[in-house]
């Protein structure tokens, strides 16, 4: 591998081309020397074309349906050529020097198959509030993660790098290694907690996950679906119980079930009828009763490259969707 192996930045943009345009400026500012951008833009109602033409070094790829976070993001990853791939969110902007801790820590451990920057909130008068220090991983009885360093001052003190039990989807380094030997993000998600799950997957097979506090970037957080939405409250109830059916078993299993049905249930939605967020209620009841009657969902896409060096994703039924 070269000094400066190359690197495919890989983001996702869905109704949001002012904020993949300025992350995008942000992302031409970065001090590694061998870097591609791919945007996938996840079947818009707005024309994308103003990445093509402020940004022709750009390769805009455009999804005639919208895909979802994972299924946008894997077809990145079939057009990337990059030896690592970064994923990072449209409403990002990075710190100029962002890449090189994290390729750093790579190539030094062999074990690290994924890594992710401290994240600061990029929100007016918060940008040196932390968002992501690492973390400690998700409850397996509550299905709740928490966030080291989170709604802390950044004054320098989580500039470290350490293990952490999770990376964090608005903004992570993974290997080309990693997704051909354990397989894509799992787009059975579609929204929230899939890279969670991947991170689990990657886990499983002994690779590490890291975090690079040595390395940042800015998010400005939910700007694609809302902080308080009906897409939200769908996808989030979903994606954990989702979460929680592909990566608990035997009485983990069981004590996180119970505690969903006995105490997160009736108290989500007390509050929401209480609120009266009738609309939010509903998608959250629904995100819940998706999962009756749905007994396949341990399915992972794959990444295909063949002799030529041609790639190709898998769709969850292992059917190719897109070649490039």
């Amino acid at each position: 591998m070269s000094e400066f192996p190359l690197v495919s930045i890989i983001s996702v943009n869905f109704n949001g081309l002012a904020y993949t345009l300025q992350m995008i400026a942000s992302v031409r500012q970065v001090t590694w020397p061998n870097v591609e951008i791919i945007v996938v833009d996840n079947a818009s109602k707005e024309d994308p074309a103003e990445i093509e033409s402020r940004f022709p070094e750009v390769k805009l790829i455009r999804s005639d349906e919208n895909l979802g976070f994972a299924g946008a993001n894997n077809l990145g990853v079939a057009a990337a050529k990059g030896d690592y791939f970064i994923f990072l969110n449209n409403d990002t902007e990075v710190d100029p020097d962002f890449i090189g801790p994290l390729v750093a820590e790579f190539q030094k451990d062999p074990k690290v198959g994924m890594a992710s920057p401290k994240i600061i909130f990029d929100e007016e008068g918060r940008r040196r509030i932390i968002q992501f220090a690492g973390t400690p991983g998700i409850n397996k009885f509550t299905m709740r993660e928490g966030h080291s360093g989170h709604g802390e001052e950044d004054k320098g003190q989580h500039d470290v790098v350490r293990d952490t039990e999770l990376v964090h989807g608005a903004a992570m380094m993974v290997s080309r290694e990693v997704a051909e030997k354990v397989g894509l993000m799992p787009d059975i998600f579609f929204l929230y907690y899939e890279e969670h799950d991947w991170c689990e997957m990657t886990k499983r097979a002994g690779y590490k996950a890291r975090y690079v506090g040595t390395s940042k970037i800015y998010h400005k957080e939910s700007l694609t679906v809302g902080k308080n939405s009906v897409i939200k409250s769908f996808y989030m109830v979903r994606g954990r119980l989702l979460y929680m059916r592909r990566n608990t078993k035997g009485l983990e299993y069981l004590s996180s079930l119970l505690f969903f049905v006995i105490a997160a249930f009736p108290k989500n939605t007390l509050l929401l009828l209480l609120q009266r967020e009738f609309k939010l209620l509903k998608a959250y009841w629904q995100g819940v009763f998706w999962h009756l009657g749905r007994t396949n969902v341990k399915q992972n896409p794959q990444l295909i490259t063949d002799s030529s060096g041609n790639a190709s994703v898998t769709n969850l039924s292992g059917e190719r969707i897109r070649k490039f």
